[in-house]
């Protein structure tokens, strides 16, 4: 009986330690989201005075709101291309051939992953300024492009981690070129690691702040703008947004799961 007891209040305590862990984890966003529906035009605005839909009517009239926040996607979506092309035939090239100094590259890599943030920052504006790169899109572009390869390097080397090369060898034994080799062969292997990486540096673009506020002239993202409005407190429109950026990725989150799920049970119907 007292074993039972302990292993009762063993699993109640886990449950008790699981559930502060999610609360940490969750309740900044359910505040977020129960502020977009808050009906107070009172700053800092976090007295709840009602429930209203207002907030995201006013969302769609906040022309700064929307051009910071297009300007974050387009780029994020930009960095993520080119972070992820570079990276993937820098970890190709890296994994399949030996060449002096690469050691060196491979130890440069981390640099910017280990680095704070700040440090990059500030050396990106010294190259930009040194350079005479104007400072704004371009600049932006450049700087998270800098940041990510190293992340999409890394996933798609962790992928490369037990390839075998006989494959490519038998393929291009039967008459394949190199460039067929690649695309029919190698990428199809690097293709989750490409993926991660590149939703990773997608993920890391799109929620910067440092480096963006170093490198962006008079161009404003989404991040800096809500970093603009915090003194004066995050008015609703925000919350609006953010919640609506949610909303997307719960339905992204969603259906890539259930695709997965569609996948195994395939899998194992197979097998069965």
């Amino acid at each position: 009986m007292c074993r039972q007891t302990k292993e009762k209040c063993a699993h109640n305590a886990g449950a008790v330690y699981c559930g502060l862990i999610y609360a940490f984890l969750f309740l900044p966003i359910v505040v977020i989201v129960i502020n977009s529906f808050n009906a107070t035009n009172t700053k800092p605005y976090l007295t709840w005075k009602g429930f209203t839909l207002d907030w995201y009517g006013k969302l769609f009239q906040n022309s700064a709101l929307l051009d910071s926040f297009q300007n974050t996607i387009f780029i994020a979506v930009t960095s993520t291309l080119l972070s992820t092309f570079i990276g993937t035939l820098a970890a190709v090239g890296m994994y399949k051939y030996k060449f002096r100094g690469k050691n060196i590259i491979d130890g440069l890599l981390y640099i910017p992953v280990v680095i704070p943030e700040i440090v990059l920052g500030i050396s990106l504006l010294t190259l930009f300024t040194n350079t005479n790169i104007p400072r704004g899109l371009l600049s932006l572009v450049l700087a998270h492009t800098t940041f990510c390869i190293p992340f999409v390097i890394f996933n798609i080397r962790a992928r490369l981690d037990g390839y075998d090369k006989s494959i490519e060898e038998a393929f291009m034994d039967l008459g394949a070129n190199r460039l067929t080799t690649f695309l029919r062969i190698t990428l199809p292997v690097l293709a989750p690691g490409i993926g991660g990486g590149a939703l990773l540096a997608f993920t890391l673009s799109i929620d910067d702040v440092i480096v963006s506020y170093f490198t962006n002239g008079l161009t404003m993202t989404f991040p800096l703008k809500v970093m603009e409005s915090i003194k004066s407190g995050v008015s609703p429109d925000v919350n609006a947004l953010s919640t609506l950026i949610l909303l997307a990725t719960m339905v992204i989150v969603i259906l890539t799961q259930s695709n997965l799920l569609k996948n195994l049970r395939k899998v194992l119907k197979r097998q069965s």
